[in-house]
């Protein structure tokens, strides 16, 4: 299964740019580019240099940084792009051409037949240049499957290195997507690309499935950003394959992940989300009392992914009218103070009462651990400790 076998085509730089938020400017760009190949992905894709002169500029800037990861720009199916395409030095170029009757009748206006003929020329050319040839058709999900196979099988022939399927408008599910690529499968002999829209939040699951049903490559850009709801988030199709098997993205230097969430929000305007897939905040913080126990003892019980791989650690939320005993002894243990299980009970207790009534925070709960050993070690009186507690509760 090409789950085994995988690479990631990042379009951060790419699909990122269609991102209503986004403008990135050359040097921001290059420190992007710099940042996904430390992490490893295998092809970071760009901006057509037909878009814009700067956007030119930017993919010549990129494609001489000399990357381990091999660079594509993504063009029309026209030979006039695809030779600027070339002539900026990328290693590759994507060409796409929509074959849905959508955009067959609203867009380019041509036929299949036509679509072929075109593809004909286009392709003859980039053979001959020395670079990587994907062909895809777009809104892939919306078009007849004997067009889309027709179109394929006849670019297949002409010796593109792959072929793109393209959930453009995010309307696959996983069980269309597998269907889709496995007959694609059977019939090409070129790598096979998934391109996902996140409409209707299936991309990281429609990615999946087209590797198990026999996807090479798979598009990705980080916090999914891109056009409207963006595509399959890189962290997001990281966790998924992590939890398959984490020798499966071994190849990627996964700590990287925080550094590029957090480089891409910042050039954006947006936040983490909280429950974002690895590095929202939340993502491995604990707080009912029977997880964190179970926590405690063996990660692995509430926790599919380890934190640690990813250069980050869990939390356990003690704050709270839902925490359990072990989760202040935890505390209490970290903090380096000597409390006897009764009065961690005592305070566990104290702790829920406290937090049925009001917020509490993190630095109150330390003080009343304090407080308590203090109290044992005879620093603070009884009625001291008392006064205390009244104190945080009002």
């Amino acid at each position: 299964m090409s789950i085994e076998k995988f690479f990631i085509i990042d379009s951060t730089l790419r699909e990122g740019e269609q991102f209503v938020n986004a403008f990135f400017t050359t040097e921001q760009k290059i420190r992007l580019a710099t940042l996904l190949d430390a992490f490893g992905v295998e092809y970071i894709e760009l901006t057509t240099p037909a878009a814009s002169p700067q956007s030119e500029k930017d993919c010549r800037a990129i494609a001489k940084l000399g990357l381990r990861a091999k660079t594509l720009t993504h063009t029309r199916c026209a030979l006039e792009d695809v030779k600027l395409a070339v002539d900026t030095g990328v290693d590759g170029v994507d060409v796409v051409i929509g074959t849905s009757s959508y955009l067959r009748q609203f867009s380019h206006g041509k036929s299949i037949e036509e679509i072929i003929e075109l593809a004909q020329t286009v392709i003859e050319f980039l053979t001959k240049q020395n670079v990587e040839v994907r062909f895809s058709t777009e809104d892939s999900l919306r078009s007849n499957p004997e067009d889309l196979f027709r179109v394929y099988e006849a670019v297949d022939k002409m010796g593109v290195h792959r072929v793109g399927v393209a959930d453009t408008v995010g309307i696959g599910t996983p069980r269309q997507i597998y269907e889709l690529v496995k007959e694609l499968r059977s019939r090409v002999r070129a790598d096979i690309e998934f391109h996902g829209h996140n409409d209707t939040g299936c991309a990281i699951a429609n990615a999946f499935a087209a590797l198990e049903a026999g996807a090479t490559h798979v598009d990705t850009s980080v916090l999914g950003i891109g056009e409207r709801n963006g595509i399959t988030p890189l962290g997001g199709f990281v966790a998924r394959m992590y939890s398959i098997n984490p020798v499966l993205v071994a190849k990627y230097h996964l700590p990287l992940l925080m550094h590029l969430d957090q480089a891409v929000a910042r050039l954006v305007n947006v936040d983490i989300p909280f429950n974002n897939y690895i590095t929202g905040f939340a993502a491995f913080t604990h707080k009912a009392g029977i997880h964190a126990k179970a926590v405690l003892n063996n990660p692995s019980t509430y926790e599919i992914l380890k934190p640690e791989d990813f250069g980050l650690h869990r939390y356990i939320h003690i704050a709270s009218r839902l925490t359990g005993w072990n989760a202040i002894r935890y505390r209490a243990d970290q903090l380096g103070l000597q409390l006897s299980d009764d009065a961690i009970r005592r305070i566990t207790e104290q702790v829920k009462a406290m937090a049925d009534t009001q917020q509490l925070t993190l630095d109150e709960v330390d003080r009343l651990l304090y407080t308590h050993e203090q109290a044992i070690n005879g620093q603070v009186t009884s009625e001291a400790l008392a006064d205390h507690s009244v104190h945080l509760e009002a």
